[in-house]
């Protein structure tokens, strides 16, 4: 099993790469080993970001390509202790921007010892508690709103030919913990006219195609929902209204599999 190393240096002819370490400061930019031109086998890479007392730490990923399913990037809400574990990323999707909870932050780059990718690039800023932080912007969406702190709301909508899945308002609130946080996940735009898909990621949402309308008879959809391995999955119906007697949906992955 792979752990993490706080500073490694790799040696390659011609090259030499460095990963990992300790960061201050209100805000800077984190690259993997040899980014763009892939990162190392064999790459134990752990940096740990610092900001001041009080403060929080907001992530935005600008590229991120890692081998899917073999090489990973472990993110800590703190030093990296299996305690601080928040998620694992790979595969070659930008994640959605992420927000500590306190004032350290970590991330835990392992590869294998087979193929690799271009790696990823990441900037990072302190937020002050009053701050929400940027929450992103979904492929094919559009964010209106450029203040984040705590009463703000932005909206989103899509580009032609995708229809929004989600909330379209968030609204920046202070949590039960005095943390300010976005009410409601960022949605996602989906190509109009078509249904399923795979979804990451430790929230989302899901609706039905051209759900508040009625959807298309003869459809046949499939979602997959992955998670970090040892996690579950819940699912929260918000809305539900179908046809009881000619359609129906089957949840599989639950013991013994639902159908409504």
């Amino acid at each position: 099993m792979l752990t993490c190393k706080t500073f490694v240096i790799f040696l390659f002819v011609g090259f030499i790469y460095t990963c990992g370490g300790t960061l201050k400061g209100k805000n800077g930019t984190i690259e993997s080993p040899g980014f763009p031109h892939g990162y190392p086998n064999g790459a134990n890479c752990t940096w740990v970001i610092v900001a001041e007392e009080r403060s929080r730490i907001h992530i935005v990923f600008q590229s991120f390509a890692v081998e899917e399913e073999y090489d990973f990037l472990s993110l800590y809400d703190g030093h990296p202790h299996p305690a601080n574990f928040r998620t694992r990323l790979t595969g070659f999707q930008v994640p959605a921007p992420v927000t500590s909870t306190g004032s350290i932050f970590s991330l835990c780059l392992t590869s294998d010892f087979a193929v690799s990718a271009h790696g990823f690039k990441m900037y990072y800023e302190e937020l002050q508690s009053s701050s929400c932080g940027n929450p992103g912007v979904p492929a094919k969406g559009i964010l209106n709103g450029t203040s984040f702190n705590v009463g703000d709301r932005i909206r989103y909508h899509c580009v032609a030919g995708y229809t929004l899945d989600g909330h379209a308002q968030l609204t920046c609130v202070t949590s039960t913990s005095n943390v300010a946080v976005w009410d409601f996940p960022i949605p996602i735009c989906r190509a109009e006219d078509t249904c399923g898909g795979t979804f990451r990621g430790s929230s989302g949402t899901i609706s039905s195609p051209d759900f508040q309308k009625d959807y298309q008879s003869s459809g046949e959809c499939t979602w997959t929902i992955l998670a970090d391995p040892g996690d579950t999955i819940s699912l929260v119906f918000t809305e539900f209204q179908m046809d009881s007697k000619l359609d129906s949906l089957e949840v599989e992955g639950s013991d013994p599999p639902t159908i409504w």
